[in-house]
């Protein structure tokens, strides 16, 4: 079975960086992905993908990178679930990244973000959810217990 996704965007805010009680690093970010084509109104839209890293891999992509940074990650899809605090199923699906490179030097980034306008940033794509209906509406952080390591 084959399960790689190889994604290039940008980070949508700072990695959030945490560690599990024995220690392990975890970091949390998604990327923003454009689209290949423009919507009805001639925009650009993105998808919004979750990601997680763990250990140096984590600590060096959290130490290294900022919102806005153009990077290419390699990883797998996975898909989790929990129980909310209304006792409701709550599926997770997330790219647990292997390998990550940064695509632009630190002063192109640094530039970049001093001379973005407001009317070129990306637009999220509309949906037809009604937020009830949303399964990751009112999702908690991650909560990884040593145990929940599948290593």
């Amino acid at each position: 079975m084959i399960n790689r996704v190889v994604l290039v965007g940008r980070l949508t805010k700072d990695a959030d960086l945490k560690y599990t009680p024995s220690g392990a690093a975890v970091a949390s970010f998604t990327v923003a992905v454009n689209r290949q084509f423009k919507n009805q109104e001639g925009e650009r839209e993105a998808d919004f993908i979750n990601c997680v890293a763990w250990r140096k891999t984590a600590e060096t992509l959290a130490n290294f990178t900022r919102k806005g940074s153009l990077i290419g990650v390699e990883g797998r899809l996975q898909t989790r679930s929990y129980e909310n605090q209304q006792g409701q199923r709550v599926y997770v699906t997330e790219v647990v990244v292997d390998t990550f490179s940064m695509l632009e030097k630190k002063a192109d980034n640094e530039q970049r973000q001093d001379s973005v306008k407001p009317e070129t940033q990306i637009k999220r794509p509309t949906t037809n959810y009604k937020q009830n209906d949303d399964p990751f509406a009112g999702s908690r952080p991650i909560d990884i217990q040593d145990d929940d390591l599948p290593f």
